[in-house]
């Protein structure tokens, strides 16, 4: 392993101050915490709360999505492992500010667990709390049992567009319903080419050979649903686009968000060939991608690869994903 660190087992507390003290205009560590990020300056009084959280090792996701239109706080687990129920319990009173707290993550066992807990321990001191889970990653389970998907990259759409209706004023049923529409409607495919190393375990998450690429990759390393050797660019963008266009039936006029977004080691110059046969495929189909976004935006620490994802957009949606909001990462 060969990573910058002092010690593996302060990785996730190291990152987190880190980022605190490069942006303090829009993170703040939580009084008595080191895994507990809230936007600077908050809570606004009057506006709904919008919390999520999940393992360190993904940011921007979670914790680079505080700030001004995105979410009010965050809480971080160890890399690739959930925050406890009391972290995010911490994150949900830091959010609060009387008009209760969405809770906006992904859909996987631990976090649902205890987020669940959380909620609870929220509600107990007068908390109002709604839940919208993401589980947007195809490769993960059939559409008949979407249930079981994953959440992966999709997640930052619903992260954006639910944090703009909680800027714009709408109550708790009403960002809930926001974001409900966007969780509903995203879908994402990956594909990875090189696995990470977590920095406890010091060792890769999975094995890949030099002239191989996987198909549907979970974003910890989950086994996809094809693997085979390394394919042009061309090929792997029809790849991750032909499962999300039969799941999505899209009719000719719709408009879509498109992210295409690295996992972390693959450079931005990869992802806009991709876009470009992304851009192809769907004008070819007769679908406009109304809002594009290319970049780094959830991975995998060092994992070699790139994820795309698409949402169907109406006008309200369109909307709150063009307001304006501001992060270290992402700014409109």
């Amino acid at each position: 392993m060969k990573k910058i660190l002092n010690d593996p087992f302060t990785y996730a507390d190291q990152t987190l101050a880190g980022l605190c003290r490069a942006y303090p205009q829009y993170y703040r560590l939580v009084d008595g915490t080191t895994r507990v990020i809230a936007r600077a300056g908050s809570p606004r009084p009057g506006k709904v709360g919008i919390v999520s959280g999940g393992g360190s090792g993904h940011l921007p996701v979670f914790t680079g999505y505080v700030g001004p239109g995105f979410l009010d706080a965050v809480a971080s687990g160890d890399v690739f492992a959930s925050p406890s129920a009391d972290e995010m319990a911490t994150a949900i009173r830091a959010a609060d500010a009387g008009a209760g707290v969405l809770r906006l993550y992904g859909n996987y066992g631990g976090d649902v667990m205890n987020f669940d807990m959380a909620g609870d321990l929220a509600e107990m001191d007068g908390i109002t709390c709604t839940t919208v889970l993401l589980a947007d990653d195809v490769a993960s389970a059939p559409l008949v049992e979407r249930e079981k998907r994953r959440g992966v990259a999709g997640m930052v759409l619903a992260f954006k567009i639910a944090g703009a209706a909680a800027e714009a004023g709408l109550d708790l049923a009403g960002v809930t319903q926001v974001a409900q529409r966007a969780a509903d409607g995203c879908r994402s495919m990956g594909v990875a080419l090189s696995p990470c190393i977590v920095p406890q375990a010091g060792r890769p998450t999975f094995t890949l050979a030099g002239d191989e690429m996987e198909i549907g990759m979970g974003i910890h390393g989950e086994p996809g649903v094809m693997r085979g050797k390394l394919q042009t660019a061309d090929q792997i963008a029809d790849a991750m686009l032909d499962p999300i266009l039969a799941d999505l039936s899209l009719a000719r006029g719709a408009r879509v968000a498109v992210l295409v977004n690295s996992l972390g080691a693959t450079p931005v110059e990869e992802l806009f060939i991709l876009y470009n046969r992304i851009a192809d495929r769907l004008e070819a189909a007769g679908i406009t991608p109304a809002h594009r976004i290319v970049g780094r935006y959830a991975t995998s620490m060092e994992m070699a690869g790139a994820s795309v994802s698409l949402l169907p957009l109406d006008d309200e949606l369109a909307g709150y994903l063009a307001a304006p909001a501001e992060c270290a990462f992402w700014k409109v």
